[in-house]
């Protein structure tokens, strides 16, 4: 399927992509509205969220490029250290820039 992105096209991706992204999301909590929300469940979710962030970097850890290997390490090391998310984060950000400028 093509759509073509001049014009209206463009609109109309964007329309469908929200839509959904919205259906998902209330779809996710009417579908949690029938489960009992208990220690095992709860566990569940916690574990999920960082079995996707692994999901998500282990590729850019083996397949990235230097900057996005740096800026990882860099990122997993000040998080280790300082356990502050927004400190790390923005460091792995700053090494990956200047990994990539020279």
């Amino acid at each position: 399927m093509n759509i073509e992105t001049a014009g209206m096209g463009s609109l109309i991706i964007i329309t469908v992509m929200a839509l959904v992204t919205l259906a998902t999301r209330w779809g996710g909590v009417w579908i949690m509205s029938f489960v009992p929300f208990n220690h095992r469940v709860k566990t569940f979710i916690q574990d999920m969220s960082g079995s996707v962030l692994v999901a998500i970097l282990a590729p850019v850890a083996l397949t990235g490029d230097k900057g996005a290997q740096m800026a990882l390490l860099t990122t997993a090391i000040v998080m280790l250290v300082f356990k502050r998310p927004l400190i790390a984060i923005t460091l792995g950000i700053i090494v990956s820039a200047l990994v990539r400028y020279f």
